[in-house]
């Protein structure tokens, strides 16, 4: 892992940087690269916007390790009335919920039973709910989290990382369920003795656990993947294997973030390739928005030329 990926993570986690960042209007400036506002309101706008581009979208309210109880019933009833007003507004826009936003931290069954309601309204409003995955001591019991849910039913799907060296073996243990993955390359400061530090190795595992999931094994048990990764040659690699394997397009979508690489975004699009788009929102965007930044550390060159263009 570079210095600067290092250096940018550690920040992330900063709660006196994140204070004054916050608050510095160069910081807010930039962040509207990577999300239209703090508002649902603004969310669903960008939703509305891709939607008339040909792109899905999937929302989430940024936020994460939550104290209180009473938070994670906010967050719960915000995700609830939420899909009440995507399905009003027909949008064609999924929702994406880190379980320690639902309680995981304070009572891993009221968490369950947070998630469940979520799942239940995902169903009623004939919508799709994601469980985002966060850094490695989270992934067990976010995965027993999925498993319950999905013998519940099929409108849960879970991200992996394919940075952690277990997720081959947790992808071998998901694939007999039918399962939807949304593989991500990972965007925690983890150990070495857990997680591919060279970005090398991580694109490679990507390569290797994305093929797993598309084959023709995998699709006959009803799997599903979203590709997530902003790498064009990953992209232009997994759309070789799509094509000479001839995966129909209801065993994948590419997978993207809100304002990265929308040129690659656009090309997907234009040649029939299913896309669906990550759209954040919410007020607690520092530590996300410093991952994002640590994904590639170029990206802070990105930033600052579109703050000043």
């Amino acid at each position: 892992m570079s210095l600067a990926r290092k250096f940018l993570l550690a920040l992330s986690t900063n709660r006196w940087l994140r204070e004054r960042a916050t608050k510095t209007a160069f910081v807010r400036r930039s962040v509207s690269t990577f999300m239209p506002g703090e508002r649902l309101e603004d969310a669903m706008a960008a939703a509305a916007a891709q939607q008339a581009r040909g792109i899905g979208t999937i929302l989430t309210k940024l936020g994460e390790n939550l104290t209180r109880v009473e938070e994670a019933e906010e967050v719960t009833e915000h995700y609830l009335d939420t899909f009440d007003k995507v399905k009003a507004a027909r949008l064609n826009a999924q929702i994406s919920v880190k379980p320690t936003q639902l309680g995981l931290d304070l009572d891993k069954e009221l968490c369950f039973d947070n998630l469940q309601r979520l799942v239940d309204r995902a169903s009623e409003r004939d919508s799709f709910l994601w469980i985002d995955m966060e850094s490695s001591p989270y992934v067990d019991p976010t995965l027993d989290l999925f498993r319950r849910t999905r013998a519940r039913t099929p409108r849960i799907g879970v991200a992996l990382q394919a940075y952690l060296y277990r997720t081959a073996q947790d992808i071998e243990s998901l694939l007999p369920l039918g399962s939807t993955i949304r593989l991500v390359k990972g965007a925690y400061l983890e150990s070495p003795s857990v997680a591919y530090a060279r970005k090398a190795d991580v694109d490679e595992n990507f390569y290797k656990l994305s093929r797993r999931v598309l084959s023709h094994e995998a699709q006959r048990a009803g799997n599903l993947l979203h590709i997530a990764t902003h790498d064009p040659r990953l992209v232009d690699r997994l759309a070789a294997f799509v094509d000479e394997h001839r995966v129909p397009k209801s065993a994948y979508e590419y997978a993207m973030l809100y304002g990265i690489q929308r040129p690659l975004q656009q090309r997907l699009v234009q040649s029939g390739r299913p896309l669906r788009v990550l759209v954040a929102y919410g007020e607690y965007w520092f530590p996300w928005y410093m991952r994002r930044l640590a994904e590639r550390p170029a990206n802070v060159m990105f930033v600052v030329k579109n703050v000043f263009r």
